[in-house]
């Protein structure tokens, strides 16, 4: 019997999309059963949104107030302990999930499956290797849980169309002393999500600074689009490192990619190699970003992006 448990991620007390891409794994398995685990300090809205996924079997809850924040060392122990009985335990390969799945691996005893792209079989899967340039098949042994995590931008979202019921689960497992929540300190921003935007619009090197991004920032607030940047870009200090795409930052999928001044190497294509429609402004025509867009404009983005800006209305 394939029995799947995904540890479901949180934007707050909402449930972050990359769950549904976790079910969508799942459902590929053939399993018997899946069901998604909600750890917060306040579980109602999250629960609801899993349970009305379609191919949800049963959500659980385990509410209390060290929920209250996302912290590896104190979910481990109390997924762990969760997943006894089940075959799999998926979650998302974001941030979130690279940081919480090892230790749950660890606490179980098992290597973790990391990135899965593809269901080959209940215990075999498609992952990345070598910054995604070849694919490796990965097959676990009869009798030991598989831990993964599941390549969000490979999958899309599971539709609505569930009704599965809600349980509150009460579980023995240690809750650390050493490891507690101080604050978070994050940049408000009203654009979306870059893990989960449909339109991302990303600058590289060739924006030349911080103060020159914002002709980034204006053509993505007129797509309603979210804001990435290269390795590069970062690097130099323009933006914040939360919003690198690449091998080293943040893997996404959206379904209109706009490169801008982004020269196109191979970390920075890691991270966009499923998006649906890549778009590069580059003034270099022998640009590498250019050998993967579907559209491409060689010329001067400090002409090219505020025409097109104009002409968006």
């Amino acid at each position: 019997m394939t029995k799947v448990l995904i540890v479901a991620e949180l934007d707050g007390h909402a449930l972050n999309s990359s769950t549904r891409k976790c079910v969508a794994c799942a459902a590929k398995l053939g399993a018997d059963s899946i069901d998604v685990l909600v750890l917060s300090d306040n579980c109602a809205d999250a629960a609801k949104a899993a349970a009305a996924i379609d191919g949800v079997s049963k959500v659980l809850t385990l509410e209390a107030t060290h929920n209250s924040a996302p912290l590896a060392a104190v979910l481990a122990p109390q997924i762990a302990a969760a997943a006894e009985g089940y075959t799999h335990v998926f979650g998302p390969s974001t941030t979130f999930g690279k940081d919480v799945m090892p230790r749950v691996a660890a606490l179980l005893g098992v290597g973790q499956v990391s990135d899965i792209m593809s269901v080959e079989s209940a215990r075999s899967f498609t992952r990345p290797v070598y910054a995604g340039n070849a694919l490796l098949s990965v097959s676990v042994p009869e009798g030991k849980t598989i831990v993964a995590t599941v390549r969000t931008a490979s999958w899309k979202d599971a539709a609505d169309g569930g009704n599965a019921p809600v349980e509150a689960l009460q579980v023995n497992a240690p809750i650390p002393t050493h490891t507690r929540f101080v604050e978070l300190a994050a940049a408000a921003s009203e654009r979306p999500d870059l893990q989960t935007a449909k339109k991302v619009i990303s600058g590289g090197r060739g924006v030349g600074s911080a103060e020159n991004f914002d002709i980034i920032y204006k053509l993505a607030d007129k797509l309603g689009a979210g804001v990435g940047a290269s390795r590069a870009a970062v690097d130099a200090g323009y933006v914040a490192n939360d919003m690198q795409v690449g091998q080293t930052g943040k893997i996404i999928a959206p379904e209109l990619y706009v490169a801008i001044g982004i020269s196109g190497a191979i970390q920075h294509l890691t991270g966009i190699k499923d998006a649906g429609t890549i778009v590069a402004i580059n003034k270099d025509p022998e640009a590498p970003i250019f050998e993967i867009a579907d559209i491409g404009l060689v010329g001067d983005l400090f002409e090219i992006v505020p025409e097109l800006e104009g002409k968006l209305g």
